[in-house]
């Protein structure tokens, strides 16, 4: 995992700072509900790095975090642990999961030993355990979308029964990131007409088995903030959100999820809540049909001095990273979306302070990670 370095602006390799950072901005990010953990504090041991990282963002945000990085029995022990903590003890984690696990299956139709022990823990506990497909056409999966889509709900279901044969009625979530290869490459793509329709018929499978979905929408293929990135995040989450998905996840990835882009992190939040606001389509009743304004008006007027103008004047959508300058302002300045996010997410960075999490509640975490260690 890479990191495009919100100072110096160089891709390097991800380390623990970068989750500190992450989680500081998406505190202070309103359209981000929840943290997915975005990348690999490489600079930790591999026995511990998760629970370094789940630890961390909970020292820089309240939000609740979901985790793809606990590989074992052991830490996932560690990591309820840890949760419980923050609760008042692990019993009170069914009532409020402040921590919920995500396991990769391995495509085609395998899983992971130690993923599934580690969810078993979990379920145990009553924290909410999910499984992400991320079967692949022509590599992992077969051509054919239908295919695909036939290996990737396999795997997933698997995982899901597992925990309701052990734990009958343990909270679990349906999760998908199918793609295509690559027709020249093989590599997987992270964007085409392919993802859009996974975003969708996932949901309906979701929907079937009447179990949440954590879909993999945004985590575009581009290699940088640009049309590209905009066009297939665009259509990813709007398929997603039209099919009502219940999590989204990949905000700020780029290059398939191979690299983490500050700028990019922001620009996504843009997309998603220009997608909100399109889902809350247009009401209608007498307050909204504004007839007594536009009666008022009449012909040929403007409804600037109306009292229903200042009255609904914000529910109009204002961007933040659209350009909507005298064309004049934009040739002289040159500066655009990608400055502006960049220069927000390195705002809150400086300025957010998230609410601190308890010196004891860290000291005994930091006791739990070393208890791994050894």
């Amino acid at each position: 995992m890479e990191v495009i370095d919100i100072h110096t602006g160089q891709r390097r390799t991800s380390c623990l700072e970068d989750v500190r950072d992450i989680s500081r901005i998406a505190d202070a990010t309103e359209e981000v509900a929840f943290h997915w953990v975005p990348v690999s504090a490489q600079d930790m041991p591999p026995e511990t790095r998760g629970l370094h990282e789940i630890k961390t963002i909970w020292e820089n945000s309240t939000k609740h975090v979901q985790t793809e990085s606990i590989y074992n029995e052991r830490e996932a022990h560690a990591a309820i642990e840890m949760a419980g903590l923050i609760v008042g003890g692990k019993d009170k984690l069914r009532q409020r999961p402040v921590l919920s696990l995500m396991q990769c299956s391995a495509s085609p139709l395998g899983h992971d030993g130690g993923s599934l022990d580690a969810a078993l823990v979990a379920a145990e506990y009553g924290v909410p355990t999910g499984f992400m497909t991320m079967a692949a056409n022509l590599t992992t999966g077969p051509a054919t979308l239908a295919g695909n889509l036939a290996v990737g709900n396999a795997e997933v279901i698997a995982g899901a029964a597992l925990i309701q044969l052990a734990f009958p009625g343990a909270p679990v979530f349906y999760a998908a990131a199918e793609t295509a290869s690559d027709l020249r490459t093989g590599a997987y793509t992270g964007g085409g007409p392919e993802d859009f329709l996974y975003g969708a018929a996932t949901n309906c499978l979701s929907d079937y088995y009447n179990i949440p979905l954590s879909m993999g929408s945004f985590a575009t293929g581009a290699k940088e903030p640009n049309w590209q990135a905009g066009v297939e995040n665009s259509l990813s989450t709007f398929m997603a959100c039209i099919a009502m998905s219940d999590m989204l996840l990949g905000v700020g990835f780029l290059h398939g999820s191979r690299i983490w882009s500050f700028a990019e992190m922001q620009l996504d939040c843009e997309i998603f809540s220009i997608i909100h606001k399109i889902m809350q389509g247009i009401k209608v009743d007498d307050e909204t049909l504004a007839l007594d304004a536009i009666a008022a008006v009449g012909p040929g007027g403007n409804f600037l001095s109306q009292k229903h103008t200042l009255k609904h004047m914000r529910d109009i959508f204002l961007p933040q990273f659209m350009d909507r300058r005298p064309y004049s302002e934009w040739e002289t300045k040159h500066d655009d979306a990608q400055d502006w996010a960049l220069a927000k997410a390195r705002k809150a960075l400086e300025t957010h302070q998230p609410v601190p999490l308890d010196e004891k509640v860290t000291a005994e975490m930091a006791r739990i990670i070393s208890s791994v260690k050894s």
